[in-house]
């Protein structure tokens, strides 16, 4: 069997070679062997005050060499029971983003059309509809967990009805969700006014600030997460400043008071059981990044995408072996 998996730091230096996530191979023609693939959506045209988050793939990608197969919080060898690699990026068109949108969905169809599992890192938050429109060619509306401190469910910004802040109140409209199953966490800092956060429940999402979160706690928010997004399937946006600055400096709208690393990792490691179908995860600008900490962040979240996905497939095995 034709399995992909990283390179064996043992035999070959992390500073060896050429960066792709985890040490992956690099490999941009698709087979059947491919659980997940890992792809950059470098594009930032849509992000409204910092810029810089078209570099956010290639940084991530830096750090992630430091991550390794095994993965002790949840006690699984990640590729003792999944294959995947590192499939480049898709092509943008920086400026302009309908022609993105194009192209993100060229680059994605064929990945989800084999049952393969995209892990995009952005770019900024408004990639995300173009993975929508992909997505919903094979599995029709999908739950939407979001991890963000902005709703991004505003009508339009600068007059403009596409960018980062829009770009789920376009999905919905698009028919892209299914909002009835769909979450959004972690929503802070400052409005224009209360409708900024009405709008996103008077579209059918429900959604918990940081604080409401902080006050439940993460084990019982992860309940609620359970309970809404259902058995049906499910797709992950994680935006890097759902992390509180301290935690994630190196972002394009950063926002005071939000959440640490360890709630976030405990977030994603409890979403166990989920028929995840897509994981994005956005809005990494290195340029503010000292230290690569929030580069560390990134890549250590998308480590956890990989577990999740790795442990539905040893659930899937062991059931078989059982029967």
């Amino acid at each position: 069997m034709n399995k992909y998996q990283p390179k064996d730091s043992f035999q070959s230096p992390r500073f060896c070679g050429p960066r792709t996530f985890m040490r992956l191979p690099y490999i941009e023609k698709l087979d059947e062997f491919m659980d997940f693939v890992i792809t950059g959506i470098p594009f930032d045209s849509g992000q409204s005050f910092r810029t810089g988050s078209r570099f956010g793939p290639e940084a991530i990608r830096d750090f992630s060499i430091l991550l390794r197969p095994y993965n002790p919080e949840q006690d699984i060898n990640i590729f003792d029971y999944i294959s995947g690699v590192d499939y480049g990026d898709i092509p943008v068109v920086p400026g302009y983003i309908a022609e993105t949108y194009d192209k993100i969905e060229d680059g994605l169809i064929p990945i989800v059309k084999q049952g393969t599992i995209p892990i995009v890192l952005g770019g900024d938050h408004s990639i995300t509809l173009g993975e929508l429109r992909a997505i919903a060619k094979k599995h029709g509306p999908v739950a939407l967990l979001q991890f963000d401190a902005h709703s991004d469910t505003w009508d339009s910004y600068f007059e403009q009805k596409y960018n980062h802040g829009t770009v789920f109140r376009r999905a919905i409209e698009e028919g892209l969700l299914d909002v009835s199953r769909s979450i959004q966490i972690g929503m802070r800092g400052g409005l224009y006014g209360i409708e900024d956060i009405e709008d996103a429940r008077n579209l059918g999402l429900e959604l918990y600030t940081t604080n409401q979160y902080k006050r439940a706690g993460v084990q019982n928010m992860l309940g609620v997460i359970h309970q809404r997004v259902g058995k049906g399937t499910v797709f992950l946006s994680f935006d890097i400043d759902f992390l509180d600055p301290v935690y994630a400096p190196g972002t394009g709208t950063p926002e005071v008071a939000g959440a640490s690393i360890d709630d976030a990792l405990a977030f994603v490691r409890g979403l166990t059981g989920i028929n995840f179908v897509g994981f994005d995860l956005v809005e990494v600008l290195p340029a503010y990044d000292h230290g690569q900490i929030t580069s560390a962040a990134a890549a250590n979240i998308i480590y956890e995408f990989i577990t999740l996905i790795a442990l539905q497939k040893k659930k899937e095995m062991d059931s078989v072996s059982t029967l």
